[in-house]
C-alpha cells in the first residue's frame, strides 16, 4: 500500500481551502435554520427589477443578445492584456509595443466586421 505524499508547502493552502469550505457550508446552513418561512403569493411572484411580470417567464431571448454578450466578453478582455501590457511596458520595449499594435489591430477588424454585420445594433 502506498502512502499519500502531501509536500508541506501545500499544507496551508488546503487548510485554508478547507477552512473556506467549512465557512461558507456553515453559513450557508445558519441562513436556512434561522431565516423567516412566511411566504406569500406576492413573495413568491417573480421580480423583475420593480416592474409587474409581464407573459411567461421562460421567454425566448434572441441571438442577437448572445451575441452582442459575447462581443462585450471578447472586447473586455481585450482590456485585461491591455493592463499588463501598459505596466510592463518599459520592460519589453518596442517589441512589445508591436506586438499590442499587432493585438488591437486584429480586434479593431472584427470589431468592424461585427459593426458592418449589425451585430452592435439592438432592436
Amino acid at each position: 500500500m502506498t502512502d499519500i505524499y502531501i509536500p508541506s508547502d501545500y499544507l496551508p493552502v488546503l487548510i485554508i481551502l478547507l477552512l473556506s469550505v467549512f465557512v461558507g457550508l456553515s453559513v450557508l446552513v445558519l441562513g436556512y435554520l434561522v431565516r423567516p418561512r412566511r411566504p406569500y403569493p406576492q413573495k413568491l411572484a417573480p421580480y423583475e427589477s420593480g416592474n409587474p411580470p409581464i407573459g411567461e417567464p421562460r421567454y425566448r431571448f434572441s441571438v442577437r443578445f448572445y451575441i452582442i454578450a459575447m462581443l462585450f466578453v471578447v472586447f473586455d478582455v481585450e482590456a485585461v492584456f491591455l493592463y499588463p501590457w501598459a505596466v510592463a511596458y518599459d520592460k519589453i520595449g518596442l517589441y512589445g509595443f508591436i506586438e499590442m499594435v499587432i493585438f488591437i489591430f486584429i480586434l479593431l477588424i472584427g470589431y468592424i466586421y461585427a459593426w458592418k454585420k449589425g451585430a452592435l445594433t439592438w432592436e
